[in-house]
């Protein structure tokens, strides 16, 4: 157990966004939108992932008119398993479907 890695909430919910379907290859700013991850978050941990061989990268084939190629992402073998088992292991959080916590409001906001 020493050597299988541990991962943070923000690193196991980018996992889960690329192991919903391992062999889709995935542009930043749609995991972005699915995990709620800042980009500052984000890519450090795509990076990691990368380094640790969890994930593999690669630009867009075509440049599509009206932006710049996006950089791609997925799953690789080793990393399906290790999401797997991450996710497995990881204790369950309710969180909202848009990823940040709910704003409360206060008395002295409109209303009664």
């Amino acid at each position: 157990m020493a050597d299988r890695p541990r991962f943070s909430a923000q690193t196991l919910s980018v996992l889960a966004a690329l192991a919903a379907d391992p062999t889709a290859w995935l542009h930043g700013y749609l995991i972005a939108k699915q995990t709620g991850l800042a980009s500052g978050t984000l890519y450090p941990i795509l990076i990691r992932l990368a380094d640790r061989r969890l994930i593999e990268a690669c630009w867009e084939d075509e440049q599509p008119a009206g932006r710049p190629r996006r950089h791609l992402y997925r799953l690789t073998s080793d990393g399906v398993v290790a999401a797997r088992a991450a996710l497995a292991e990881a204790p369950a959080k309710p969180r909202p479907a848009h990823g940040r916590p709910a704003r409360r409001r206060l008395a002295t906001e409109g209303g009664a």
